[in-house]
């Protein structure tokens, strides 16, 4: 199949390099941009441990010298893939949390104490998850929580999303020839940014001949409510979505 790859880079081309193993055909269409916030302080000295739902976070403290104060932290990452890069930053003690940011406070409250110093979330700009207020006093029911006692969350933003204003010519032209099958999108605000742009160059009724393959059911209700085909993987993770890619593909 012939898929639109919608993750920013360097995730993109890592992604169509895997279609590729897969014998399936990438065409590449970045629709976020990652920059980074290099100023934004990390109070590091009264964090207890550090939060990470995301590799573009890491990505972005990888470049500031507090790095290797950093690393003594133990970090709780959310899924394989940004486990697999806290690792390869470093970090030793790790706590690796399966699927989503949502699975956090269950986590945190079975292995932390509040009393011990607060969490930092090495955060993007826009989040899909309100950790902030799962693990407030009251709404959270972790080993350690009791009433007047919560976690203390700091959320300093070290990255941005900035979405594509345009897709790519040769992408909008395979598009509007009905030369392409599908497309990958992995987050809500991608999917989001793919409808916009679909709209704005006025080709909603090609879009919604693609079957878009969603990570999660948060993504694909974006691209239901307006029409467009939508598959969701069976687990919110990028190989669950590529082996759904496949399934599709074996039995078209």
């Amino acid at each position: 199949m012939r898929l639109l790859v919608t993750r920013p880079e360097p995730d993109a081309s890592r992604e169509a390099e895997a279609l590729a193993a897969r014998g399936h055909e990438a065409v590449l269409a970045p629709l976020l941009k990652i920059e980074f916030a290099p100023d934004v302080p990390l109070d590091l000295a009264s964090a207890q441990a550090l939060i990470v739902t995301s590799r573009n976070a890491l990505r972005a403290l990888a470049t500031r010298r507090e790095l290797e104060d950093a690393r003594k932290l133990p970090v709780f990452a959310v899924g394989e893939a940004t486990a697999r890069a806290a690792r390869e930053l470093g970090f030793a003690i790790l706590v690796r949390a399966p699927g989503t940011a949502a699975g956090l406070p269950e986590l945190i409250g079975g292995k932390l104490d509040p009393k011990r110093g607060s969490l930092l979330q090495l955060a993007g700009e826009n989040l899909a998850f309100d950790l902030k207020t799962a693990l407030e006093p009251l709404g959270f029911k972790g080993r350690f929580q009791v009433e007047g006692e919560g976690f203390t969350l700091h959320q300093p933003v070290l990255y941005r999303a900035v979405p594509a204003e345009q897709l790519p010519a040769r992408v909008l032209s395979l598009l509007k020839a009905g030369e392409l099958d599908g497309a990958i999108l992995l987050s809500p605000r991608t999917a989001r940014t793919f409808a916009a742009l679909i709209d704005k160059h006025g080709a909603v009724t090609q879009g919604r001949r693609l079957v878009c393959y969603c990570l999660s059911q948060a993504v694909a209700e974006v691209l239901a409510r307006l029409g467009f085909r939508v598959r969701v993987a069976s687990k919110p993770r990028e190989e669950d979505v590529l082996a759904l890619v496949d399934s599709e593909a074996a039995s078209s």
